[in-house]
């Protein structure tokens, strides 16, 4: 392959990364995010909890992944994006940390406080990611102040960390992204568990899955008419047509479809937004740029795929690396979920406590 071919495989890939972090690490999100709608008393919140006990750790490794190879296909893209979204990202990186805390403390029985405490870094750690990923990549695609310097110093953002972050755009991105991560993780509580926790996620999804349609439509129908391309509407309009189904099938209590409907829409959405920086403007992009007082200029100060990628030799050592660990990775994560299918049932729990409270 040559260099500009290898530029658009790699991005590919890194986007490939990101829609599986936002899949797997989403409906883990959404969980957390249930905990206050969904659990009646401690067995109920543990019983939401114990469905992701197993995976949620596992989940966030496709960020730490794509990132990685954000930073050797993409250097100027990795520190560009960094440097500019640094607060947003620290915020993140916090927030997951008290919520990965709060999974392996809030059991150590030190009483009802101390329970009801993490439970909330749970549900703060859970929706603040949630928000703030979609305010970043959907600023990423729209654009953000960034200059090319034409010297060593390559791109630098120009804009106020976190503030210049919070367009109209960005923040309807967040809000689909809440929405949409919130549902997700509902449909997966109700696939998971039963009882009352179950019969209550059937109605919260619902709820949660209306609100959804009406955010992430408006969401979808800005991206397509600022960014038109035939690329663009057929992921929206397939998104569009997944999340619908999603709802529709918790309606009817099939909650394996409504999970596979969420999971579509995830993908879906996250393809409408990677292929606007693909095919929505002059050459590909990774980082357009609202510099400029013409479109010369904006052009310039653009960060595309020929200018933020690596060498042709970094390129092809990693393709290689990719071709032989991607495989592995989806095959180990497509086990565990096998191995921990089983729903989460209230009786498994209760036994659980007495066992321990017997010890």
């Amino acid at each position: 392959m040559d260099l500009n071919t290898l530029h658009i495989v790699w991005f590919l890939i890194v986007g490939v990364l990101f829609v599986g972090y936002f899949v797997l690490d989403g409906f883990d999100f959404g969980v957390g995010m249930s905990i206050p709608f969904l659990g009646k008393d401690d067995v109920g919140r543990r019983q939401i909890i114990n469905t992701i006990g197993s995976v949620w750790d596992m989940n966030e490794t496709w960020l730490i992944v794509a990132g990685a190879c954000l930073f050797a296909g993409f250097p100027e893209w990795y520190a560009t994006l960094l440097s500019g979204a640094y607060l947003a990202l620290f915020v993140i990186l916090i927030a997951l940390i008290a919520r990965g805390v709060s999974f392996e403390y809030r059991h150590q029985g030190k009483g009802a406080k101390w329970t009801n405490a993490f439970d909330w870094m749970i549900v703060i750690g859970s929706a603040v990611p949630a928000l703030l990923w979609g305010v970043a990549v959907a600023n990423m695609v729209n654009g953000l102040p960034i200059v090319n310097t034409d010297s060593i110093e390559g791109f630098q953002y120009t804009g106020v960390p976190l503030i210049s972050l919070l367009t109209p755009y960005g923040l309807l991105g967040g809000l689909t992204t809440l929405l949409l991560f919130f549902t997700h993780g509902v449909h997966y509580v109700a696939l998971k568990t039963d009882g009352q926790v179950k019969a209550d996620a059937h109605k919260l999804a619902l709820k949660s899955g209306i609100a959804t349609i009406v955010v992430a439509a408006s969401f979808l129908a800005w991206t397509v008419i600022a960014h038109f391309s035939i690329l663009v509407l057929l992921c929206a309009l397939i998104a569009a047509v997944a999340l619908i189904s999603a709802v529709y099938f918790n309606y009817i209590q099939r909650d394996g479809w409504a999970f596979v409907g969420g999971i579509v829409t995830v993908v879906f959405a996250v393809l409408a937004l990677w292929m606007v920086l693909l095919t929505s403007y002059s050459e590909p992009m990774v980082m357009p740029s609202t510099i400029g007082a013409t479109p010369e200029e904006v052009l310039h100060n653009s960060m595309s795929l020929t200018n933020a990628g690596s060498t042709l030799p970094t390129m092809q050592f990693m393709l290689w690396i990719a071709a032989i660990s991607l495989p592995i990775v989806l095959c180990y994560q497509a086990w565990t979920f096998w191995v921990f299918r089983k729903r989460v049932t209230r009786e498994s729990i209760e036994k659980g406590a007495a066992s321990a409270a017997a010890h």
